[in-house]
């Protein structure tokens, strides 16, 4: 198998589209998000991110696939908007609805706020992509919860291994803009 080589394209991809929402919405100026630092500077608060137990929480009989067996964090660069991440992938071979009720209950011990779309989901008791915030106390800090589908896969030029077949994929994800400016999840 080999080793996961992407450069998170996808994830860049969609931490982009949210910034982007943020500055055409007033959340954060055109001129604030170009003047961001970038990635320079920024390795303690990837540090802080790292630190975050929820990544480190899966359900019960969850396990960490082939080619996925790091903590995966560090800060990139997309059109000029540095992110920066800490995240971890894992298989569960039961129920996806069990992997977002698991999140939701390790999330509020935590002290993470959902969204609304996430609010939404755990009323109705489906499985669905999850996202919170710290709200007041830290508002520049998502944490994602999103299961892994065969393009997400694809865009980071990840192979998944056989343990995928047994099961689903998701992934774990803390995440801040560079310039520590406010984020919040997009209902």
């Amino acid at each position: 198998m080999a080793p996961r080589t992407g450069t998170r394209w996808y994830g860049a991809l969609l931490l982009t589209a949210a910034l982007a929402t943020g500055a055409l919405t007033g959340c954060q100026t055109l001129a604030d998000a170009a003047s961001a630092t970038g990635c320079e500077g920024t390795e303690s608060r990837v540090g802080k991110l790292k630190s975050y137990d929820v990544l480190d929480s899966p359900p019960q009989g969850a396990i960490v696939p082939e080619g996925f067996e790091d903590l995966e964090a560090g800060c990139w660069e997309d059109s000029g908007e540095a992110w920066l991440y800490a995240d971890r992938t894992y298989v569960f071979p039961g129920d996806k609805a069990d992997v977002t009720r698991h999140y939701r209950a390790a999330a509020e011990r935590e002290g993470w706020l959902p969204s609304q779309a996430t609010r939404q989901s755990s009323k109705e008791d489906r499985p669905a992509g999850l996202c919170f915030t710290l709200g007041k106390a830290d508002d520049t800090t998502m944490l994602d919860v999103y299961f892994l589908t065969e393009e997400i896969l694809d865009a980071e030029e990840s192979t998944p291994g056989p343990e995928f077949s047994s099961g689903a994929g998701y992934r774990v994800a803390v995440s801040s803009a560079a310039d520590g400016s406010a984020t919040s999840c997009s209902d």
